[in-house]
């Protein structure tokens, strides 16, 4: 962002903090409506096809607006930091008031997980779609079906975990390290450590969509262009990647 265009945006935030003019308000949405984009992409890769985008940014709306009205110009926080909180908020929100992971689809994850423990720690390497669906004693048709279906209870499981003062980044936590014990520095040192040797063990497009997406913070359709699969193809390999990682890790 540009120095002037900064300059903009605190003359434009003051503005509104003395003020709290409807149409400054109109404006600061304005301002930031591409974050709400880069989040509802980011977030789109636990849907595939089941949610509609568009859906995704409207639901990130009320996000902006709730983050717009609450946000503290004084504090040292950026509001790009404050704000993609407060829409991937909203917009998980929506996905729950909608009743997308209902307790029979949370049990079949589990199962699933549990199916590719089983599985690898057998044969000792990460197992193909054919051997964990002939674990459970269904087609891969099935298995495709199913990985599709649990996408999005795992990304609520997952933003629940992360919100007990988690970022939503695999790479770390969101924690005062200063103000830590020393205990708790050495388990997010080893959790760290784990994750980077599950990833090590993933098989390499599954590695690479975990590396783009976690790492790189890119977005479902940015991922898809960079590997020249579907974007509902990346979408299926990010849900192999964190079950393989889930079973691993627990």
């Amino acid at each position: 962002m540009s120095t002037s265009g900064s300059q903009r945006q605190q003359e434009l935030w003051r503005k509104y903090k003395e003020t709290r003019d409807p149409a400054l308000k109109e404006q600061l949405i304005l301002e930031y409506a591409d974050l709400i984009k880069y989040v509802a992409g980011r977030l789109s890769i636990y849907f595939g096809s089941n949610v509609d985008y568009e859906d995704l940014v409207g639901y990130g709306v009320f996000g902006l607006i709730d983050a717009i009205e609450k946000f503290d110009i004084d504090k040292k926080v950026k509001f790009e930091t404050y704000a993609s909180l407060r829409i991937r908020g909203a917009i998980i929100d929506s996905i729950r008031d909608l009743d997308w992971a209902p307790r029979s689809l949370r049990k079949k994850g589990k199962e699933l997980e549990k199916a590719y423990f089983e599985v690898e720690n057998r044969l000792g390497h990460s197992a193909n779609d054919q051997e964990i669906a002939k674990y459970m004693g269904i087609t891969t048709e099935e298995l495709n079906k199913l990985l599709q279906e649990v996408n999005m209870s795992q990304m609520i499981s997952l933003e629940d975990y992360l919100d007990q003062n988690h970022e939503a980044g695999i790479d770390g936590l969101t924690m005062d390290w200063e103000a830590t014990r020393p205990e708790q520095r050495m388990e997010v040192v080893e959790l760290r450590e784990i994750l980077a040797e599950a990833i090590e063990k993933l098989p390499e497009k599954e590695r690479m969509v975990v590396t783009l997406y976690y790492y790189e913070e890119l977005t479902l359709k940015e991922i898809s262009c960079i590997m020249k699969v579907s974007e509902s193809r990346i979408s299926q390999l990010h849900t192999k990647a964190i079950m393989r990682m889930r079973s691993r890790l627990e």
